[in-house]
């Protein structure tokens, strides 16, 4: 049997390139959704017409149960988890002193417990076959935080943490960990983002362009097939943070 990934998030956006990447490696996708179903169906069939087939799964990964479901319906399937790729996030754009503990949980849940979650019920397959890569999706405002989007960058700062001291932990078990922290991406996140400030954060990129979902997906490809990456958080962001 060829590698297994559980791809969260990976219905829309960068997970869904994510997804597509992977499946056309000839390794076996799961792709996580949540609320899009209809998404997740139409990359399902999207696929299929490529004859290549993937799982799609639903489950709120920022619950424990529902990870454990996912990861022990993967197992139960393929017998392994090789590669995790932890992308599922949402933002959250607010004055900090309007943030209520409500915002706290449903955006640190999402972005941070989802990454450690998924990271603790799939690394003891990794450990048992001494091989694994998990790749955690960032943000360059988890490295150098974004006004009004306090919550979003401290999560974000914290899956970098979270990448960085697991590395250190699983690099003896041959499970690499790393970090993608993507910049400006078209994707549905960032459509809720004025023409004008587009244009702005443009002239202020040195490659005077946003990035694409399949910016971060390439990059993935490699972290996927590379052997001696770990701990590492590599910002795709066209220069814009430098």
């Amino acid at each position: 049997m060829g590698r297994v990934a559980i791809v969260t998030g990976a219905s829309r956006g960068i997970g869904r390139e994510i997804a597509k990447t992977l499946a056309k490696m000839n390794i076996n996708v799961i792709g996580n959704y949540n609320q899009s179903e209809k998404e997740a169906i139409e990359l399902k069939e999207e696929l299929k017409k490529e004859n290549i087939e993937i799982d799609i799964f639903k489950a709120d990964v920022s619950k424990r149960e529902d990870v454990k479901k996912m990861v022990d319906y993967t197992i139960e399937k393929y017998g392994k988890i090789d590669i995790l790729v932890n992308n599922a996030g949402i933002d959250l754009v607010k004055e900090f002193t309007k943030v209520t503990d409500e915002d706290w949980n449903k955006i640190i849940n999402t972005n941070l417990y989802s990454a450690f979650a998924m990271s603790q019920e799939t690394i003891p397959s990794m450990i048992h076959e001494k091989s694994g890569c998990i790749i955690n999706i960032s943000s360059i405002w988890g490295l150098v935080g974004s006004s009004c989007e306090v919550l979003y960058s401290i999560s974000k700062a914290g899956v970098d943490g979270l990448t960085k001291s697991l590395a250190k932990e699983l690099g003896p078990s041959n499970i690499r960990v790393n970090s993608i922290a993507p910049g400006f991406i078209d994707t549905r996140m960032t459509e809720k983002i004025d023409a004008e400030t587009v244009e702005e954060i443009k002239r202020e990129t040195p490659l005077l362009r946003t990035g694409n979902p399949i910016d971060i997906a390439r990059c993935i490809e490699w972290l996927v097939n590379d052997e001696f990456t770990t701990g590492q958080v590599i910002s795709i962001n066209g220069g814009w943070i430098i």
